[in-house]
């Protein structure tokens, strides 16, 4: 197997989605902007100086889910993906998937923000795999909570171990593999791999990257 990963937000897109998403619902009034406006930003500033609560963050990601019927959520999402997630999809980006596609490699997505909100993205840019936060789901409905381990820095290699052991497949058998990341979140998983690429990286990511001789790539 060669394997072909890609962190989502700020590698792949132009943008995170998973802060798109809260601002999004608080554009369409579902939240309180003076209550999540600035817990929102608050978050993102700890996620990109490396020191998240990634439970904390998801107990306030996770529980507007639970608050509405999956059939409103899913209408939401669609108006999301129009507004806010096509615009951060960049042909560069598209180009990068589709030479590891004609490749013949196996591709997936390893991101921290919900499958929820990242399955539909996966979906668009044609990856058949995707290793997300999972959001517990109950009678087909969010329960606010999350199931299994958070997809995010070392939780992300053992979901990606996870994932290949339900594929029958060991590390010993992956020829070669690619991730592509701009986070030094993702430092973990970007030394499990063969070849790490750090993707118009954040200054913490872009030190390593020049130390280590990694190769540095903008899709922007």
């Amino acid at each position: 197997m060669k394997l072909a990963l890609f962190d989502l937000d700020n590698t792949l897109l132009s943008g995170d989605s998973d802060f798109e998403w809260a601002q999004f619902l608080i554009d369409q009034g579902v939240l309180d902007r003076e209550v999540y406006a600035a817990r929102n930003l608050e978050f993102y500033a700890q996620y990109k100086a490396g020191t998240l609560d990634i439970h904390a963050f998801l107990d306030f990601q996770l529980k507007p889910l639970a608050r509405h019927a999956r059939a409103q959520l899913d209408a939401w999402h669609a108006q999301f993906m129009q507004t806010r997630i096509l615009p951060m999809i960049g042909a560069p980006a598209r180009a990068l998937v589709a030479r590891h596609r004609d490749e013949g490699h196996t591709l997936a997505i390893i991101t921290a923000t919900n499958s929820f909100v990242t399955a539909p993205i996966a979906r668009e840019f044609g990856v058949p795999h995707l290793i997300a936060t999972e959001p517990e789901q109950v009678n087909g409905e969010f329960s606010g909570k999350v199931a299994d381990i958070p997809c995010f820095r070392d939780g992300k290699v053992r979901r990606l171990e996870a994932w290949l052991s339900a594929q029958g497949v060991a590390r010993n058998q992956i020829e070669r593999s690619w991730f592509y990341s701009d986070s030094h979140n993702d430092l973990f998983l970007m030394e499990w791999v063969s070849d790490p690429v750090a993707v118009d990286p954040d200054p913490q990511l872009a030190q390593v990257a020049q130390e280590r001789g990694w190769p540095v790539l903008s899709l922007r």
